[in-house]
């Protein structure tokens, strides 16, 4: 079983920058999908940014591209998300997920989520 932490949230102006942490426990890091899911209030969670078990080709959703960067460090079980550029629009929990599979919001293992909310 996999156990999943995260930290980093917090408030925010527009144009600020937050990193957030998710420390895994549990199985093989190495071997597991991780990302980053969020969910504003009144909306269905949805996908935010991934990195392949490899380390290789990180995805993103077309709403961040350009302004979060995911990244993971195997030797300390730990995946990232660097967000930077933050607008409103950005407020929601922001969940990490992992499987041995490519992720999706119906599957996988979830950590209880961080709040990140941005100010006008």
């Amino acid at each position: 079983q996999v156990q999943l932490v995260e930290s980093g949230g917090g408030l925010v102006q527009a144009g600020g920058s937050l990193s957030l942490s998710c420390a895994a426990s549990g199985r093989t890091f190495s071997s597991y999908y991780m990302g980053w899911f969020r969910q504003a209030p009144g909306k269905e969670r949805v996908f935010v940014a991934s990195i392949i078990r490899s380390a290789a080709r990180p995805s993103y959703a077309d709403s961040v591209k350009g302004r979060f960067t995911i990244s993971r460090d195997n030797a300390k079980n730990t995946v990232y998300l660097q967000m930077n550029s933050l607008k409103p629009e950005d407020t929601a929990v922001y969940y990490c997920a992992a499987d041995t599979v490519p992720l999706t919001t119906r599957r996988g293992y979830w950590g209880q989520g961080t709040q990140v909310t941005v100010s006008s």
